[in-house]
């Protein structure tokens, strides 16, 4: 008996052949072990051709001249050899680096509330299992085509970065946080959306079944078949996304669009080192405010 359990091939990770009354073990293709030796190989080549590049600049991290040159722009951040007070110690330069802040805040939470608006009207239909699965409320043709365009969108709008996105909003607004607010709401109703219709595919289908068993209409079992699932994966990842929003406000607001972002621009271009630094502290103070807010509503969502 332990000679034949010796020979059993073990079926999670080997192919059985037989060869001439002769158990053959054949070891599988490992996905991650694949994965992993792909990731290696082609990070070798990337940093083959940074160092066999000479254009790269990756020898001028090595350069004494490099390091003094950063240690200058931090010691002009810091109002090194600038006459007058640096901006950081002016109250009142606080006052109006902080209605800039709250600026960006507005552009953010404006940014994530026309996402968030836009998902819940559409991640619905976008999930196959509602358009064309065992939940569908409909087999029409038209729910299936529904389900192309929306998801069409999806693709359309997370494709685009915020930065260019913002640039050709520009073109339809004047300067401000609203063509801001529009061009991230923008982008990150593709990606809400598609995270949204991803959690809708993997949901329990069987209250939503025994719902549609006992008589309710396709609107009953969306509502309380589905929706209540659903809803608190879309909440999380809507607060999610708010935290990697306000740090792309500052990006977005390079383009005019109002914010940190847009000053921030023009004191590196007038190199107004010293109120650069003091946008920097608000930016993270903005950051870190954000992270707190959506660590403490993502415990309520739960």
């Amino acid at each position: 008996m332990e000679h034949l359990a010796a020979e059993v091939p073990d079926p999670v990770n080997l192919d059985v052949g037989i060869n001439g009354g002769r158990v053959e073990r054949k070891p599988r293709l490992n996905p991650i072990r694949v994965s992993l030796v792909g990731f290696l190989v082609l990070a070798m080549a990337s940093w083959g051709y940074i160092l066999a590049n000479g254009d790269s600049g990756f020898g001028d991290l090595f350069k004494l001249e490099t390091w003094k040159g950063a240690a200058s722009f931090l010691g002009e951040l810091a109002g090194k050899g600038k006459a007058g007070t640096p901006a950081f110690l002016q109250l009142g330069e606080w006052g109006k680096a902080g209605k800039l802040a709250y600026e960006t805040l507005a552009m953010s939470v404006l940014a994530m509330g026309i996402a968030g608006a836009g998902v819940l009207i559409t991640f619905l239909p976008a999930a196959r299992n509602v358009a064309m699965g065992d939940l569908a409320a409909s087999r029409s043709p038209l729910w299936k085509g529904l389900y192309f365009v929306v998801r069409g969108f999806f693709i359309f709008t997370r494709g685009i970065p915020e930065l260019i996105m913002a640039m050709i909003v520009i073109f339809a607004f004047s300067p401000g946080i609203l063509p801001g607010a529009i061009a991230l709401g923008l982008h990150n109703y593709g990606i809400l959306g598609k995270l949204s219709a991803e959690v809708v595919e993997n949901l329990d289908p069987r209250p939503a079944r025994a719902l549609r068993t006992s008589g309710a209409g396709a609107f009953q079992v969306l509502a309380y078949g589905i929706l209540p699932q659903a809803l608190p994966q879309f909440l999380t990842y809507l607060l999610y996304r708010w935290e990697v929003v306000i740090r792309t406000t500052i990006v977005v607001g390079l383009v005019s669009a109002g914010g940190l972002g847009r000053e921030f621009r023009l004191d590196m271009s007038f190199f107004r080192y010293t109120d650069v630094a003091l946008l920097l502290i608000w930016y993270l103070i903005l950051v870190m405010f954000v992270d707190l807010a959506s660590m403490y509503l993502r415990r309520l969502a739960r």
